[in-house]
């Protein structure tokens, strides 16, 4: 991978991207995101020549073709994620989470990109709330887009809960357990896949240097119960019951639930 443009780039999973790109020969590292702050914190932490830096945002899609220019390969990992977010204003989260990938998508053809990864979720299955419906589309408008001998080829990787991701309530916990606070928890019964931070980005590069066009990778993920995380971490709790569209247990595919990948 010569050049790669990463939208997004300034989240969770751009900064564990970028580390792996930059171990490799890769020329140009491109980070698109709207957050110009936490930018600022990632050139203070990334000093490489080879970084490039574009604040926007993929609803602006002459914006996103412009950040493209000579780029072989675009992760698409930009969207808005949290469930509460979504239940509240659906609108928001189609406009960033499908209408922005379509923007993607089109600016990536017409930039002669030679590959396009999205980044999904396993809410895209069965999805029970409108983030997961806005990542079910996007795989669907992802998958569409490989008919023919078009350019770029397309593929779709989707994970679970990534450990110690922003919002994630591994460091909401952990901040409790240093204050000394009772943490909120929705449902010890719940569960949901896990996965490090190194094997999401493994996960999504490996899918870049691997695809032929067409895929949805599908990672075989441990899960835990959250009354299990929440006693080895120490932490004390109270109970909230689970939020408007949250589910008990996650799927990532037929067959494949959160509640059989613990046991």
């Amino acid at each position: 991978m010569r050049s790669v443009l990463i939208t997004g780039g300034s989240g969770f999973l751009g900064h564990a991207l970028v580390e792996s790109l930059l171990k490799t020969d890769a020329e140009r590292v491109c980070i698109l995101s709207r957050g110009e702050y936490r930018q600022h914190l990632m050139r203070q932490q990334f000093k490489d020549s080879r970084m490039r830096w574009f604040v926007g945002d993929v609803r602006d899609r002459d914006r996103v073709r412009r950040a493209m220019h000579d780029v072989d390969v675009v992760i698409h990992a930009a969207a808005l994620k949290r469930v509460e977010v979504g239940e509240y204003d659906p609108a928001e989260m189609v406009k960033t989470n499908v209408l922005g990938t379509i923007n993607v998508m089109e600016a990536a053809e017409d930039a002669c990109v030679q590959k396009l990864v999205l980044v999904s979720s396993d809410k895209a299955y069965a999805p029970a709330n409108a983030y997961g419906a806005s990542k079910m589309m996007a795989e669907k408008l992802i998958l569409a887009g490989m008919r023919g001998d078009r350019r770029p080829l397309h593929a779709a990787c989707r994970y679970g809960n990534v450990s110690g991701s922003t919002g994630s309530v591994i460091p909401i916990w952990r901040t409790a357990l240093e204050q000394d606070t009772l943490a909120c928890m929705t449902d010890p019964n719940a569960t949901r896949f896990w996965m490090t931070r190194e094997e999401a980005a493994d996960l999504v590069l490996n899918t870049a240097r691997t695809m032929v066009g067409g895929e949805l990778v599908i990672p075989d993920l441990p899960a835990y119960r959250l009354g299990d995380l929440a006693e080895a971490m120490g932490v004390r709790t109270y109970v909230t019951g689970l939020g408007q569209g949250e589910k008990v247990h996650e799927s990532m595919s037929e067959g494949r639930c959160s509640a059989d990948a613990r046991r």
